[in-house]
């Protein structure tokens, strides 16, 4: 069988690559704006009883859902409910849900850190409810909001089992459409209904193969997804440093 050798070794990433990149950026415009919102409603403006309450406890356990539980609700919601199919839409959508409790974990924590000091130094200055919540609470809490929004970003770059069920694509021979073009109107939407795989079922689908070349990709996989996942986290100490830095000599 040495004939195949050549075909195992230049098998790369790029079909992958491509994929979680996209369906990361559904991921996080589905989630970050609603979690981080849902958080700053349930610690500003929300009334304090058995409601909310409710609400909260829910929101603590659904961060503790094992993560097929999300896929099979996606199956029957965007799968076929809304019909959406196997699709780089449905992917970040059902990874959305995954990482949405954490984010609104993560986001209330860092405004519960904010001193009740600076709140009432707002107050007393004239400032309104919004004003305080948007230009100081939110602005403080910012470094550990980012730090809640990586660690979610990062679960979700690594999941599997949603994906999987879902049906991502274990072998794909083609890219997505680009949401770029050249000519007007100048954004394209028909990546949104793409097949797709990404770097944890590809790492998968070569582990599987009894090739030892296969293998020696699906190392170099597992490589580059911690990689990757080092670089989101770096970037988030970074622009937490930033942040705080800049609050610092404000």
């Amino acid at each position: 069988m040495s004939y195949m050798l050549p075909v195992r070794r230049q098998e790369g990433l790029l079909s992958a690559l491509v994929g979680s990149s996209l369906v990361m950026l559904i991921t996080f415009l589905s989630a970050v704006p609603v979690g981080v919102s849902a958080a700053v409603y349930l610690e500003e403006y929300a009334p304090k009883n058995w409601i909310t309450e409710i609400i909260e406890i829910n929101v603590t356990n659904l961060a503790a859902v094992p993560s097929i539980i999300y896929g099979l609700l996606a199956l029957g919601l965007f799968v076929y409910t809304l019909g959406f199919g196997n699709s780089i839409l449905t992917a970040g959508l059902t990874l959305g849900l995954l990482i949405l409790p954490v984010v609104i974990v993560a986001t209330r924590e860092a405004i519960r850190g904010i001193p009740i000091a600076i709140r009432e130094a707002a107050y007393a200055v004239g400032a309104t409810k919004g004003q305080v919540v948007g230009n100081h609470v939110i602005k403080y809490a910012s470094g550990g909001i980012l730090t809640g929004v990586i660690i979610g970003m990062a679960r979700a770059l690594g999941e599997t089992a949603p994906v999987i069920t879902i049906g991502a694509l274990t072998f794909i021979a083609f890219l997505p459409s680009a949401p770029v073009t050249s000519t007007a109107p100048f954004i394209n939407f028909d990546w949104l209904t793409s097949g797709f795989t990404v770097l944890p079922i590809q790492m998968f689908s070569w582990l599987s193969r009894p090739s030892a070349d296969f293998h020696v990709n699906a190392a170099a996989a597992g490589v580059i997804i911690i990689l990757v996942t080092l670089l989101m986290n770096g970037v988030a100490i970074k622009m937490r440093y930033n942040i705080r830095k800049k609050i610092k000599w404000q």
